[in-house]
């Protein structure tokens, strides 16, 4: 079994969250502005109509795991695997197909943290862009709402409204990141509990710290396509491999 030594802990493989609660708000954006967003990664996005990407902002409450607790935000999109080989021609029978043939990831652009520790953790193990920032979580009431400073800087408000009871299931997916460098692959595996869903049901504010100017720039604040929230989930991450 791999193990990593963090700050002089002795962190094994997988790593494992026992608890978290996950808010999420995904948006349609357009495909060529997300593209030059991700550029860097070499990576291309998932396009799920002609022409539209996915991006998704995620907050997340880690109550109990092996890196001990924390808050997180996230800026992820939907990415085609490395593999799928060239992007399918245009039109929405062809993109939903390859959708289905090849599957997708998630490539996580930006993730601000609010603790030290998951943060070498994070960028040390995965080489997931972590980064220390201010977020506060406000999920006692039923609006979820997450606040995001980075260098005293606002960068977003989100807001989100739960929606009605769903399944639950528990799932699998490939994450990637890219720092310093080099894109790696990361496995994903959730099962989550007290699963709510709708579509729409956020509410985006953003300030003036370079991340909200990037948001902007693919659309944001608009309605979202769907948002969920995750009373819930175990989680377990894998060992990265570099691409």
């Amino acid at each position: 079994m791999a193990r990593h030594l963090i700050q002089g802990r002795d962190v094994a493989m997988p790593v494992r969250v026992r608890d978290a609660t996950v808010c999420t708000a995904s948006y349609l954006v357009r495909a060529d502005a997300a593209r030059a967003v991700i550029a860097y990664s070499g990576l291309d996005v998932a396009e799920v109509l002609p022409g539209r990407a996915v991006c998704s902002l995620a907050f997340v409450d880690y109550v109990d795991g092996d890196l001990d607790a924390y808050h997180e935000f996230g800026v992820v999109f939907l990415v085609r695997p490395p593999e799928a080989g060239p992007a399918p021609r245009r039109g929405l029978l062809a993109g939903l197909a390859e959708l289905r043939r090849s599957g997708a990831g998630t490539f996580v652009h930006w993730l601000p943290v609010d603790q030290g520790f998951t943060l070498e953790a994070g960028r040390t193990i995965w080489g997931f862009p972590k980064e220390l920032a201010g977020i506060d979580l406000r999920l006692a009431s039923p609006y979820k709402r997450c606040i995001v400073r980075k260098d005293g800087r606002l960068v977003i408000d989100l807001l989100i409204r739960p929606g009605m009871p769903v399944p639950r299931s528990a799932g699998r997916l490939d994450a990637y990141s890219h720092l310093d460098g080099a894109t790696r692959r990361i496995p994903w595996s959730f099962s989550p509990r007290g699963v709510r869903t709708r579509p729409g049901g956020a509410l985006v504010r953003l300030g003036n710290h370079p991340v909200a100017k990037e948001l902007s720039e693919l659309g944001l604040p608009k309605r979202a396509l769907v948002t969920a929230t995750i009373a819930h989930t175990a989680m377990s991450f894998g060992e990265a491999k570099q691409l």
